[in-house]
């Protein structure tokens, strides 16, 4: 039984919607995962970190990796390490830090990153094929307004 289908019609809207939401996002995430498995021997969060690197063409150091995919350290280093071990990434010295390096994508990892990015968004266009285009545009702006509106809320709390 999935999220979605623990709801009932005595339960808010807005709990139902989130879960359908949940439902969706796995949903598609799973389809991501298999066929990233499936077309390219990789996995989700090989891809992410490759998609990190690929925003910062000069490289990023390891906690700055670990930052922005939001896992520790550790996940980092042991798909770095992969990566490297095929040659889809490399690492760099930072000048004036000898204890620290820069992680970037190769010119093979590049090009694999680019078949793998133009696929995923191929599954993703495809996940949404159900909604026409001013469907998707109005979930995408109503979406805005939850995100924009939790944001505060932390903003909120935070002070």
């Amino acid at each position: 039984m999935d999220l979605e289908a623990r709801a009932h019609a005595e339960h808010p809207e807005a709990l139902r919607l989130w879960l359908r939401l949940l439902t969706c996002t796995q949903l598609i995430e799973k389809e991501v995962r298999n066929g990233l498995r499936a077309q390219f021997a990789t996995t989700l969060p090989r891809f992410d970190l490759m998609s990190q690197l690929e925003r910062s063409p000069e490289g990023l150091k390891m906690n700055e990796l670990s930052r922005r995919m939001m896992v520790t350290g550790g996940n980092v280093t042991g798909i770095t390490d992969q990566l490297v071990t095929e040659g889809l990434v490399e690492r760099v010295d930072v000048e004036g830090d000898r204890r620290a390096w820069r992680v970037r994508l190769t010119p093979r990892g590049r090009k694999l990153f680019h078949e793998m990015a133009q696929q995923h968004e191929d599954w993703i266009v495809g996940a949404f094929a159900g909604l026409t285009g001013k469907e998707i545009a109005q979930l995408h702006k109503l979406l805005g307004k939850v995100k924009q509106h939790s944001q505060s809320q932390t903003l909120a709390e935070a002070e």
